[in-house]
């Protein structure tokens, strides 16, 4: 199972959780148990909480990622990209330099 299969899979369980228990303070609620405002107010405050596990997974998880691009020495975009410029500058130079050369063979 890869990462992305792994984190969608905790997601997609996250929501089925939000929706069950949303079902389970319902009926409550319509069983006389609790009353309509502790109802909102279980559902906010156990939302509330899930935004932040949520959260809180999300971080760790972008956490992991970078752990484990670190351990594999990978280089930053940033670096890639400005060793793509200074190939393209070397290889404009050394176009100039066979031209160059080129011209003088010629001569």
């Amino acid at each position: 199972m890869t990462l992305f299969e792994a984190t969608r899979k905790a997601l997609l369980a996250g929501v089925g959780v939000q929706a069950k228990v949303r079902e389970l303070i319902d009926e409550l609620v319509e069983k006389g148990e609790l009353s309509e405002t502790q109802g909102a107010k279980l559902i906010r405050e156990w939302s509330e909480k899930a935004d932040k596990t949520g959260k809180d997974f999300g971080k760790s998880i972008t956490e992991l990622i970078d752990k484990t691009l670190d351990k594999m020495n990978l280089p930053a975009r940033d670096d890639v990209e400005k060793l793509n410029k200074k190939v393209l500058a070397l290889s404009a130079r050394v176009k100039k330099l066979e031209e160059a050369a080129g011209a003088k063979e010629a001569e």
